[in-house]
């Protein structure tokens, strides 16, 4: 009788931590930049931007050179409407790496509604007019939003497979919509 107690207790001890032991790797070592960098791309695609800014940057202290961290806290910045912090992150990222296809497709197209960004926003300083969050004047409909949507996440490239030790690929990276 005390035999199947203890054959259900063993089960159940074995299930338990493979189930914790799943569900504790989900983003790997928290010490790897893949890591930091996977945990913050599932918070971008859930629009979750602070954490995601959070998790990119705890990924640029393990790895500060790393041009694809630049370039998604470049895009995390973005996406919150802290521009000029994206434009120096988009910059950082093309200096590490200037040949990075994806870097220099997100560099050139934040270049780009950055410029009409600034244009419009040296047009109405004076006015208060045409900015985030400014009220209309009387009679007049609320500005249409300025920012274009940042470049959704997408899932990582295909990468050579991992040493046995680890679980997660080697690099995450935000990317341009299609």
């Amino acid at each position: 009788m005390r035999t199947p107690i203890l054959k259900r207790a063993a089960i159940f001890s074995l299930f338990f931590a493979v189930v914790l032991t799943a569900c504790g790797s989900r983003y790997g070592n928290p010490e790897r930049p893949a890591a930091q960098l996977a945990f913050g791309v599932d918070m971008a695609r859930r629009g979750l931007w602070n954490e995601a800014l959070f998790r990119f940057h705890q990924a640029e202290t393990l790895d500060p050179k790393n041009p694809r961290v630049l370039n998604n806290l470049g895009v995390a910045y973005e996406a919150t409407g802290d521009y000029d912090k994206a434009l120096g992150y988009y910059k950082q990222a093309l200096q590490v790496d200037p040949n990075n296809r994806e870097v220099r497709a997100n560099y050139g197209r934040f270049v780009e509604f950055y410029q009409s960004f600034k244009g419009k926003e040296g047009k109405n300083k004076g006015t208060g007019e045409g900015k985030p969050g400014a009220p209309a004047s009387p009679g007049q409909a609320p500005p249409a939003p300025t920012a274009a949507p940042p470049p959704a996440p997408v899932e990582p490239e295909a990468t050579p497979p991992p040493p046995a030790e680890a679980t997660q690929a080697e690099e995450t990276e935000v990317r341009p919509p299609v």
